[in-house]
């Protein structure tokens, strides 16, 4: 039927265009006109809207006017709200799942990490740090806990795709960490363990943010 049709389009070019941004293929603050996308994509208007309109409830692009969005771009203070509220959300999330998790999908998480040594694969990186996050909010049993997590993971992407702040290596040692305290079953040490990871994020951005004002190096 031409309503399932419309649909799938419209699926298909949401994956797309949300891959294209996740990856900076299209980069922060970028305009993405709606006319231009679905020639680029091959799909009509009507699916390529509706991408668009999902893509702005995720918090990936906003509106510019009637027929064109950009992708958001966001500022450091946002980021930094919402870290802190990620340390309350996240800590609770997996002191929560450690006795639920089960050995399996422990080793899964283990051999995903495992893949990722000594690789500079961005993309990689960010999907496996992205299930990293989102299964220890999942197996929490709190659905409305773990859709708040995977907004906020959004704001986290935003940031670092619009600026010049990574840190791949230092990530999969903290997830290291987590990953040792969860498997032991101490439920405080992986808490006390993802405390850490997320707040040594921050401080990492404050020092590239510091670095980009001042590069010089020098005080005033």
């Amino acid at each position: 039927p031409p309503s399932s049709r419309t649909a799938n389009l419209g699926d298909r070019a949401f994956g797309h265009l949300r891959e294209l941004i996740l990856s900076r293929e299209i980069p922060g603050g970028a305009e993405v006109p709606e006319g231009r996308l679905a020639e680029r994509l091959n799909v009509s208007r009507t699916p390529m809207r509706e991408a668009l309109v999902r893509l702005v409830g995720e918090g990936l692009l906003e509106r510019t006017s009637e027929r064109s969005y950009r992708v958001r771009i966001v500022s450091a203070r946002e980021f930094f709200e919402c870290m802190q509220m990620r340390e309350l959300l996240e800590c609770h999330a997996i002191e929560t799942a450690v006795p639920l998790v089960g050995d399996a999908d422990l080793a899964e998480l283990r051999r995903g990490l495992d893949a990722l040594e000594g690789g500079e694969d961005d993309m990689q990186h960010w999907l496996y740090d992205n299930h990293f996050h989102s299964f220890f909010a999942r197996v929490s049993g709190n659905a409305t806990l773990a859709e708040t997590i995977t907004r906020m993971r959004v704001v986290a992407r935003l940031f670092r795709i619009s600026s010049s702040f990574h840190r791949k290596g230092e990530i999969d040692t903290e997830h290291r960490a987590v990953l040792d305290a969860v498997e032991r079953r101490d439920a405080a040490a992986a808490k006390a363990a993802m405390l850490a990871h997320l707040r040594n994020l921050q401080d990492d951005a404050r020092r590239a943010i510091a670095a980009e004002a001042n590069p010089g190096g020098y005080f005033l």
